[in-house]
């Protein structure tokens, strides 16, 4: 505890500092978090109890609105609390927690869309090798793989802010606990930490980022000969996922790899990835996917039938 021995708690500034703007923003945030919760749960639903869960882009895709359900689970809650609270204050072990929680979460979530990538790539590029390539306990791997460098992403961010001193002040510019405006806190040079922080988020997020665009380069390259009708299918498929990696990657690319001192408009951006694009996921992947609506609609009135018979036994 000797490090941070003077400041036991932090103080959210929060998104805005009218107060009429933060109640109308606490049902607009309230309403995006049902959306999050109900959206990412019809998809949970739907692919399990339904044979898309033994393909493996839906089995990723499973996981995914996992990550959006847990990931937004970790920041929206505590946001839309602040948003109708006049203090704004989270204590030092709370914010740690946050703070090692929401980027494992999304370290995961960033290398559960790299082996969604991995899985089209196969399915369009080597589509006879498909089933041997991408068997189950490959994306079961890919799975654990996502959760082991997730994990190694943000104990190392963790322990590297454990280890800064923290003198006060204790506001913090923000609506959650995130490593860029914690470092404007900490009373030393931050000129190697910057550094180390670019690197281990800024750096991996646009490396990770490029890899995606190759790949998808690829594909598009790989459908030049290919039918009219595989090339509709595959773009169709392509795109959904093209717009998640936009949504999602854009605002991080932003946020990580500017360093800690500059002056910039994290926090607004920062929405982007934690409230809209989880909101936004299952719309893309429902919407854009006839096989996704057709599975919806089996197991929708699957369960309907079971609550009838249900009622008429009762």
């Amino acid at each position: 505890m000797e490090n941070h021995r003077n400041v036991t708690e932090f103080i959210f500034m929060g998104l805005w500092e009218n107060r009429q703007i933060e109640l109308l923003f606490f049902f607009l945030f309230l309403l995006c978090y049902l959306a999050v919760l109900m959206g990412n749960s019809v998809i949970l639903l739907t692919i399990t109890c339904s044979h898309l869960i033994e393909q493996p882009m839906y089995y990723f895709l499973c996981h995914l609105s996992l990550m959006d359900l847990c990931y937004t689970s970790t920041v929206i809650p505590r946001l839309i609390r602040d948003l109708a609270a006049k203090r704004k204050n989270i204590s030092y072990n709370e914010c740690m927690t946050q703070l090692f929680t929401a980027h494992l979460l999304a370290g995961v979530e960033i290398f559960i869309l790299v082996s969604m990538a991995l899985d089209r790539y196969v399915a369009i590029v080597k589509p006879l090798h498909y089933m041997v390539i991408m068997s189950r306990k490959r994306c079961d791997m890919l799975i654990v793989t996502a959760w082991i460098l997730g994990f190694w992403h943000s104990i190392a961010l963790l322990l590297m802010v454990l280890s800064l001193p923290f003198c006060g002040p204790n506001l913090i510019n923000h609506y959650l606990c995130d490593i860029k405006p914690l470092l404007k806190l900490v009373c030393k040079d931050l000129h190697v930490v910057s550094i180390l922080t670019i690197a281990n988020s800024g750096m991996v997020v646009v490396a990770i980022f490029i890899v995606l665009l190759v790949s998808y380069i690829l594909i598009l390259y790989s459908l030049r000969t290919r039918s009219s009708a595989g090339k509709r299918k595959a773009l169709s498929t392509c795109s959904s996922h093209v717009m998640v990696v936009v949504l999602f990657f854009g605002p991080c690319i932003y946020t990580y790899i500017l360093p800690a001192g500059s002056e910039n408009k994290d926090k607004e951006i920062s929405v982007f990835y934690t409230v809209i694009a989880p909101m936004l996921n299952p719309l893309i992947y429902t919407l854009r996917n006839s096989e996704m609506k057709s599975a919806m609609h089996k197991v929708w009135s699957r369960l309907s039938l079971r609550v009838e018979v249900s009622e008429r036994i009762l």
